[in-house]
């Protein structure tokens, strides 16, 4: 590869870098001022169970009951203690996701090539861009090989502008796209100064869309909100129709309004999605909306490329096809007269500065190889980038004695029509390129051309080209992808092949893989002969697409989608942005990648290895997973305390008070760390990932796993209110019927959680699953339920009395019961399914 700095670009030393860095700062936009503790207080004032909190403490203030009233208070900064910490882990997790994803920019500091983070980018840096990267930083153009940026961000104009130098449009701008080339532009704006740091208010106003998931469970708790409005209106009247006591009525409807209220299930919510991409980025992927996490377990299709997918991208050049000889030829050590011709003429069509791995390779074997190196006696005049269908590019250099090199290289078949050829020689090469496509080489045809004169055709196809012969490269397959592909099979997911290669190329790596489906294939010119209709039946058996270009990839991802599939495209290169945006799931490759890749897609595989996507799908259906379990234990655990709270009140009992304000929040405290902090440290479920994915239009509860919930909050209903009914019967005091009924509902909240940790498998599976948080919080659970049964100044303060053995067994036992019968729900099930494992 040629040094830039053989183009006389030195670049800034450190010295200049730390002084302009002081008088101009750093290269970041910055806007809106935030006030991270003053907005998250903001938010937990506005939260419905914190102004009920405080409606009811103040009323135990205003009634005397002082200790109530400082209980309620300690809750209420107990809550929102809860709250900021939950929003501290979750903003902590979107910080490091922020840092793993800034983007990197290559500079030249004291005469060397450097890779830096974009922000420590300073005014008067040379900075190298090149095909497929986003420009960090306002400057001016002074070096470039066929320069052009997609502009769009800035002037709304979608097709991309040519610049460089020597032209008036030699500026390029902070976060516009380089479409196509490379070039090295000067520094003079950075942040804020740049075009787009200008503009860059229209940014805050951007809102973003909120995922089917999140609509469900917003809907979700706004109606259990309307319904205990409702409620709370409801008992407020009868309470007052009764008593004629405002305060007190307003008490007790407050008590049912807490029950009813699910707080719980938004910040679980949150907590899964934050901390599960936190444990993807730890994994090596970067998801850049967390929102999204909980839905890549639902992938039916992943469509990949072959380069740096299944093939590790390390290009080399290994034979050669010469046409005048009719030879194919491994790469030699000595070189005769044809061999150097070829190797010279493919290295002539690459860049100058090559940043593409066959590029690299040419430019490599040229430097190890010829005797003579030439490259700086030339230089380009003129070019035409890569283009056509099938897609070529060519170059133009001369010397200062005015001779000049022209020399192009593409798909072999691209100089079928423009040289000079026999149909006999045209076989024999279609013949060369089966041999060594069937061998899994990428190959690329070379030819050379004259003119004379700087009036140059309008396009490459104009000049009338002697072939020279094929160069074939080897990119290994990477060692691990047979067994990745096998277990995107075993996960119900089909895996498409979607690649730039000849169809012989694709079919042989494929093959070399044991990739289902190698022998069905299909080339880009076949595809765009179909209409959509039948395209979406194709797509179904198809599995190596060959000879792929952007509109081509776009028609397959669309195709896939009207057939229902959720889709799953990965790719690193700037044909591959559209693809990346269409698909439900873009995936970036994070170290071979073109930041447009990575600026399409929503998630970047850091290190470029796709075993990383089966993690990445298994964590996606564990989040999910283990979210539904936590909503179906809130739902669950809300319905007994709703019930024993409203039922005596509204028929009358002879306790119709037996839980208070104080009360029911004591429960929420005990039980609500339960949901997020168990459930989202489950591990993955054995048989998670041999289900077929979910569809994307499934709704979060289906009618059955609703059901399943509500019967478990009924089914312990019966448990409380039974206990509730033998007291009354056994004469029992208000406190101990009280402290039983609460008994029962802390000892179902343990055991509901336990068995809630799999709907499928028993008990003594999931005892095994290896979760340090459920010893824990069980632990913390029964310590403090002991203080408050076995400490009188906890037990007189919550009207609690102590309980004799009989009574806490009793308490305990119904408790167990009325969770425990779902074992046989789950046994039956297994049956179902003729599982046998317990």
């Amino acid at each position: 590869m040629i040094d830039p700095v053989n183009f006389g670009i030195k670049g800034l030393s450190e010295q200049e870098v730390l002084a302009a860095r002081k008088t101009h700062g750093k290269n970041t936009l910055d806007y809106k001022q935030q006030h991270k503790f003053i907005d998250a207080l903001k938010d937990i004032l506005q939260e419905p169970m914190v102004l009920l909190l405080s409606i009811a403490s103040g009323i135990y203030f205003l009634t005397g009951n002082i200790g109530d009233g400082i209980f309620l208070a300690s809750a209420i900064v107990l809550v929102a203690s809860i709250s900021f910490y939950q929003e501290s882990k979750s903003r902590n997790a979107l910080e490091k996701l922020k840092n793993i994803t800034q983007p990197k920019a290559k500079v030249i500091r004291d005469g060397e090539l450097k890779e830096i983070q974009t922000h420590d980018l300073v005014i008067g840096d040379s900075v190298m861009v090149e095909e497929g990267t986003i420009i960090p930083a306002d400057g001016v153009i002074i070096h470039s090989n066929d320069f052009s940026v997609n502009e769009s961000l800035l002037t709304g104009e979608s097709m991309a502008v040519f610049k460089d130098a020597q032209s008036e449009k030699n500026k390029c701008y902070t976060g516009t796209m380089v479409a196509s080339g490379l070039a090295i532009a000067t520094i003079t704006a950075i942040g804020n100064a740049t075009a787009l740091g200008k503009i860059g208010k229209s940014l805050e106003s951007i809102q973003e869309e909120k995922t089917p998931l999140e609509l469900q469970i917003a809907s979700f708790v706004k109606k259990m909100s309307i319904v205990g409005g409702i409620t709370f209106l409801f008992v407020w009247g009868i309470n007052y129709y009764n008593t004629l006591n405002l305060l007190e009525s307003l008490l007790k409807a407050l008590t049912l309004a807490m029950s009813i209220l699910p707080e719980e299930i938004p910040v679980a919510f949150t907590t899964f999605m934050a901390l599960g991409s936190w444990r993807l980025m730890k994994l090596g992927i970067v998801v850049k909306q967390i929102k999204t996490v909980e839905s890549l377990g639902s992938a039916t299709v992943i469509c990949i490329d072959k380069t740096g997918t299944i093939t590790q991208n390390k290009m080399s050049l290994v034979k050669l096809y010469l046409f005048k000889s009719d030879q194919i030829v491994p790469i030699p050590e000595k070189t005769n007269l044809l061999e150097e011709e070829l190797i010279t003429a493919a290295m002539w069509s690459s860049e100058p500065i090559p940043f593409d791995p066959m590029e690299i390779a040419l430019h490599e074997t040229y430097s190890k190889i010829i005797p003579v190196d030439e490259r700086q006696a030339y230089k380009m005049v003129h070019e035409y980038p890569l283009g056509g269908k099938p897609p070529m590019m060519t170059h133009l250099f001369e010397n200062q004695q005015g001779e000049r090199i022209i020399a192009a290289k593409g798909a072999p078949e691209a100089f079928f029509p423009i040289s000079n050829l026999k149909d006999t020689e045209k076989g024999k090469i279609q013949k060369a390129i089966t041999i060594l496509g069937d061998q899994g080489y990428r190959l690329l045809g070379v030819g050379t051309a004259k003119f004379i004169g700087t009036d140059y055709p309008e396009t490459q196809q104009e000049f009338l080209f002697d072939f020279l012969g094929l160069v074939a490269f080897y990119d290994p397959p990477k060692k691990n992808i047979g067994a990745v592909l096998k277990e995107f099979d075993r996960a119900g997911i089909t895996v498409k092949l979607i690649t730039g290669d000849t169809a012989t190329t694709a079919s042989a790596i494929a093959k070399e893989v044991n990739f289902i489906g190698y022998e069905k294939g299909m080339t880009g010119t076949e595809l765009m002969q179909l209409d959509d209709k039948q395209l979406q039946e194709k797509v179904k058996d198809i599995q190596v697409f060959s000879r792929m270009f952007p509109d081509a990839k776009l028609r397959i991802i669309n195709a896939l989608k009207a057939n229902n599939e959720v889709v799953a495209m990965i790719g690193d290169g700037v044909n591959d942005g559209p693809a990346l945006k269409a698909a439900h799931f873009g995936i970036a490759m994070g170290t071979k990648g073109t930041e447009i890749a990575k600026e399409a897609a929503s998630l970047i595989l850091v290190d470029d290895d796709l075993s990383k996507m089966i993690d990445s799908i298994a964590m996606g259906r564990k989040i999910y997973s283990n979210l539904k379990k936590a909503i179906q234990y809130i739902i669950s655990i809300h319905i007994p305390i709703i019930l024993t709270v409203f039922i005596p009140l509204a028929l009358g009992w002879a306790f119709p008070n037996i839980f208070s304000p104080t009360h029911v929040i004591l429960l929420e405290l005990i039980m609500g760390p339960t949901c997020s902090i168990i459930y989202e440290n489950e591990p993955l479920e054995k048989n998670t990932m041999l289900q077929k994915p979910r569809l994307l239009t499934t709704t979060f509860f289906n009618l059955k796993e609703l059901l399943t919930s509500i019967i478990q909050g009924l089914a312990i209903t019966v448990g409380t209110l039974s206990i509730y009914q033998y007291g009354i019967a056994q004469n029992f005091t208000e406190d101990t019927t009280r402290t039983m009924v609460f008994l029962v509902l802390i000892a179902a909240n343990i055991f509901l959680t336990l068995i809630n940790r799999s709907f499928y498998y028993s008990l003594y599976t999931t005892l095994k699953y290896k979760n340090n948080l459920v010893p824990l919080i069980i632990a913390i659970t029964v310590v403090i339920t002991a203080s408050l049964l076995f400490i009188p100044p906890f037990t007189h303060f919550f009207q609690f009395s102590s309980l004799s053995f009989e009574q806490l067994f009793l308490s305990m036992l119904t408790g167990f019961i009325s969770v425990i019968w779902f074992e046989i729900v789950k046994w039956n099930t297994r049956k179902k399914t003729n599982n046998t494992t317990i």
